[in-house]
């Protein structure tokens, strides 16, 4: 069975706390083992949050899946052992264990929280624009409905009112948690 050859995106497990680190050691071992080829991006999902102390602002570190890194690569024998023992990788998500290699993460799933960290490339085409209905797929309101306001293509986000609490409330949601409403299908 020949395997595709395909860059795609995995989750390995590491010690919570220790990501940074992680990514620090898996960096230093494609430099210094040739892996340039097979392991490509090593992304730690972390958000910057500005916090007030003391009536000072203090900027702090969140991460969105502590314990966890994702990482970019073709699934060769060597790229997998290298990960696998690289120190501080407890494993990969998605493996049964027993030498199987693991699944690797959805394309939309991988895209979503890139698009979060702000570093996704892909574009998604839409097909509703100001003044259409749509509805949100994905986060906390999830299943809400909303009229589109405004559009920014540039952020690849739709200002949509919503109902929240019985008033008409502006959020700014993206395009990919986003669908149009066909009119014709909620008059049935």
């Amino acid at each position: 069975m020949a395997q595709e050859i395909k860059k795609e995106w995995y989750v390995v497990n590491t010690y919570a706390g220790h990501e940074n680190r992680v990514k620090e050691n898996l960096q230093r071992r494609v430099e210094t083992m040739g892996l340039q080829d097979y392991l490509f991006r090593i992304v730690v999902a972390e958000e910057k949050e500005i916090e007030y102390k003391n009536g000072k602002e203090v900027e702090k570190t969140n991460n969105l899946f502590s314990g966890y890194l994702f990482v970019e690569m073709i699934m060769t024998d060597e790229a997998w052992y290298i990960v696998r023992n690289t120190p501080g990788v407890t494993g990969f998500i998605g493996s049964s264990g027993g030498g199987a290699k693991p699944f690797p993460v959805a394309e939309e799933e991988m895209e979503s929280i890139l698009r979060r960290l702000g570093m996704s490339e892909r574009k998604v085409q839409v097909d509703f624009e100001v003044g259409d209905r749509v509805r949100v797929l994905n986060g906390a309101f999830a299943n809400v409905e909303g009229t589109v306001e405004a559009l920014d293509d540039e952020n690849q986000t739709a200002t949509v009112l919503t109902i929240l609490f019985g008033r008409e409330t502006p959020t700014d949601l993206s395009y990919a948690d986003l669908e149009k409403i066909d009119l014709l299908e909620e008059s049935k």
